[in-house]
């Protein structure tokens, strides 16, 4: 929303325009966590395949650190764009509800939303969905190379090291699936 030097700038119309340009960010964000988790699967099914033609069990190690990076990276954007909601829902509408003199709920969608009987059960199977994508496929390619003959003292402590901060990824996604 562009202001030229003969509109009157008021509240409401900066209200405005912030809430275009934070709405923009969260659909920026939404379309990047979301592709986040087809390049993880992607990714882990290429070092799988990779691994399975070469016999080289230690490859399975890379799919623990591809999850550990994106994962991150996709809890991240999922809590920006969470925070965005509920900046909308608990700042910015109703500001602007006040200075219009608005009765009822300004941007009403970020509330709708909310109060859909579905929503609790979508929210766990999303959970669910990004525990096995970031937490159990990993875990899957780490138990695999633990089983693997003869293998590496050193790349031992390096799973050992991956099992630790997966379990903090893991942590942190049930932590943030509550909101």
């Amino acid at each position: 929303m562009a202001v030229t030097a003969t509109d009157d700038v008021t509240e409401s119309k900066l209200l405005l325009a912030e809430y275009d340009c934070i709405k923009e960010e969260q659909k920026t964000r939404i379309g990047f966590r979301d592709n986040l988790l087809y390049f993880t699967l992607a990714a882990a099914t290429a070092v799988v395949t990779i691994t399975v033609q070469s016999g080289q069990l230690r490859l399975l190690l890379a799919v623990p650190l591809i999850c550990l990076v994106l994962g991150w990276t996709y809890l991240v954007n999922d809590e920006k764009i969470s925070a965005i909601g509920c900046y909308v829902r608990d700042q910015l509408g109703p500001r602007l509800s006040e200075l219009t003199g608005a009765r009822g709920a300004v941007f009403g969608w970020e509330i709708y939303h909310r109060n859909d009987a579905s929503r609790t059960t979508r929210k766990r199977l999303q959970t669910g969905v990004d525990l096995f994508t970031y937490l159990a496929l990993p875990m899957i390619c780490v138990a695999a190379f633990w089983c693997s003959p003869g293998i590496h003292p050193l790349l031992v402590v390096v799973s050992l090291a991956q099992t630790l901060a997966l379990a903090v990824l893991g942590w942190q996604f049930l932590r943030y699936s509550e909101r």
